[in-house]
């Protein structure tokens, strides 16, 4: 039980804090001033805002305090860590608190994963709250290990930790009224929802909204993050490795304020967050481009606790959780020290996966020839990338044929895309081309594939695909280049196909190598195993594939191959 008491002693002058940060400026996020005060902090709470005297004392030299940062959505999964590993990386960048949806583990392990995943994570220094995954699989095209039922919801929504349901990925099954959709709404404890609607405006923007979904980190243009606010919806705008909306929609704060904004980053690489940061990295690049630091810091802290009802942080204040950093100056935003409850952090306890979490892949052996696609020239529907977006175009382009065969043609920089059922060995197989790559040879595979996490494979031969889904089903899963038959670099995920069971340098070594073999390749995309792991969700237009078929976002419907 809390000692509140003690507490009011601390916060009347009464008795000592059990530590005093002395001599900062104090962000005031309800105020937006900066305030010259000490802050007095008793069993990990800030007891006041003043001036205290107490037991220890941190002198903060004329650096500014302001509150931890909050991830208002993301997903562990993709960071490829585990969670420990993951709290080692982001706290010192600031992120003390995130709210993630681990719709990833779910697709693999069933409602088991995502209860080990809580378990992983509570005695984290890091808070992870969770949201439950309301979208498995997120669509009748996509194969997931096994759906997850209402009574799966029902159990998730039960854990102290999860604060309601996660982004509702069918749009179109909302906002047609589909009855199972409307029924994972109506669930108790589902009156939290987030949500996740790529280019709805209008009509049937009032329609997703009606539905009771009060948030929305799809919108990748001013006038649907304008729509959004004025429907209410919060804005979450992301900056994810694959997807970056953040310079896009920033002028929405200038235009309409701060308020009902919250920052988050999706799906973020390791080696991205290492390279540029986490939340802060949102910051600064906002307060590059003119947001005022402290609406900024407000976004990125009070708004995301506030959206997700954390009414125990995200601002500096009494009775507050004394999650805190100081900022040596607010252009670079890397704090020289972070407190976690009121605390240095020293130590982050290791996390752990269980056996039954390893050697999902179960894939049916695949020759080059099952990668062969029929054609008699007439013209075919190739998936077209968008650089920085995950929505893509819907392309129709004349196929390259030789031999009555649609081939990939690495002069019209046309790869061949399969997504190979990892599951249950079905051995379905979903062919079609993708435009944007730029590889010149070689295939690149991958078990990350949104959201059912089957094998997803882009390459230029037939045989070098063959051999990298070949190479997957040998790991257990992970990321692989391959290049004349030969495996030129590799990630292993051995936990569900998604996680490494590795420590950060060794996940970082590796992606390095990932990286530099794509680019012998002759790709010059950013992040080009997020962009091909995006091609096949089939909640996000224009035009996807997975191992049913090619689907058509817009009309969420299956589509063949030749337009």
């Amino acid at each position: 039980m809390t000692d509140f008491s003690r507490r009011l002693a601390v916060s009347r002058g009464d008795e000592p804090a059990d530590l005093v940060v002395r001599g900062g400026r104090v962000l005031s996020v309800h105020t937006r001033e900066w305030l010259d005060a000490d802050i007095a902090i008793c069993d990990g709470w800030i007891a006041g805002i003043g001036s205290y005297a107490g037991r220890e004392t941190i002198d903060a030299g004329g650096r500014h305090v302001v509150p931890g940062l909050i991830d208002a959505h993301m997903h562990l999964e993709s960071s490829l860590l585990l969670v420990d590993e993951f709290a080692k990386l982001v706290l010192p960048l600031g992120t003390t608190t995130v709210i993630a949806d681990p719709h990833e583990i779910a697709n693999v392990l069933g409602s088991d994963g995502v209860h080990w995943l809580i378990d992983a994570s509570a005695d984290q220094p890091l808070d992870v709250f969770f949201m439950a995954p309301s979208c498995v699989p997120a669509s009748r095209f996509e194969s997931p290990r096994r759906p997850l039922t209402p009574g799966d919801l029902e159990g998730l929504m039960r854990r102290r930790r999860v604060l309601g349901l996660a982004e509702m990925m069918n749009f179109p099954g909302v906002i047609g009224g589909d009855p199972s959709e409307l029924a994972k709404l109506a669930l108790h404890g589902a009156a939290h929802v987030d949500g996740h609607a790529p280019g709805v405006l209008g009509p049937q923007l009032q329609a997703y909204a009606a539905a009771g979904i009060r948030s929305d980190h799809e919108a990748t243009t001013i006038e649907e993050g304008r729509e959004r606010l004025r429907a209410g919806v919060w804005l979450l705008i992301r900056e994810a490795s694959a997807a970056r909306n953040l310079d896009a929609l920033l002028p929405l704060i200038g235009e309409l304020g701060p308020g009902r904004i919250a920052f988050c980053t999706d799906d973020r690489e390791p080696s991205h967050i290492t390279r540029d940061g986490h939340i802060n990295s949102m910051v600064r690049r906002a307060v590059e481009l003119g947001v005022d630091p402290r609406d900024a810091l407000t976004i990125a802290s009070h708004n995301a606790a506030t959206w997700h009802g954390l009414t125990d942080r995200g601002a500096l204040a009494a009775g507050l959780r004394a999650d805190l950093l100081l900022l040596p100056d607010l252009e670079r935003f890397v704090p020289d020290l972070v407190l976690k409850d009121g605390r240095p952090v020293r130590e982050v306890a290791p996390a752990t996966a269980p056996e039954w979490a390893r050697r999902t892949v179960r894939v049916q052996p695949i020759s080059s020839n099952e990668l062969h696609v029929t054609s008699d020239g007439s013209p075919i529907r190739v998936i077209g990338l968008i650089p920085g977006q995950i929505v893509t175009e819907s392309l129709v382009e004349q196929p390259t044929v030789r031999g009555g065969l649609a081939v990939a043609d690495p002069d019209r920089d046309l790869a061949k895309v399969a997504v190979a059922e990892r599951h249950l060995a079905s051995g379905r197989i979903g062919l079609g081309f993708v435009r944007g790559f730029g590889l010149a040879r070689g295939a690149i595979a991958s078990t990350v594939a949104h959201d059912a996490h089957n094998i997803v494979c882009v390459g230029m031969d037939d045989g070098d695909m063959a051999r990298a889904v070949g190479r997957l089903a040998e790991l257990g899963g992970g990321m692989v280049v391959v290049d004349a038959r030969g495996v030129r670099a590799e990630l292993p995920l051995a936990i569900a196909g998604l996680l490494s069971d590795q420590p950060l340098a060794v996940v970082l070594d590796q992606s390095r190598l990932l990286s530099e073999a794509v680019r012998g390749l002759g790709c010059e995309i950013e992040a080009p195993f997020h962009a091909m792991g995006f091609l096949a969700l089939s909640v996000i237009p224009a035009l996807r594939s997975t191992d049913r078929g090619l689907v058509d976002v817009e009309r969420f419907e299956l589509v063949p191959l030749e337009a």
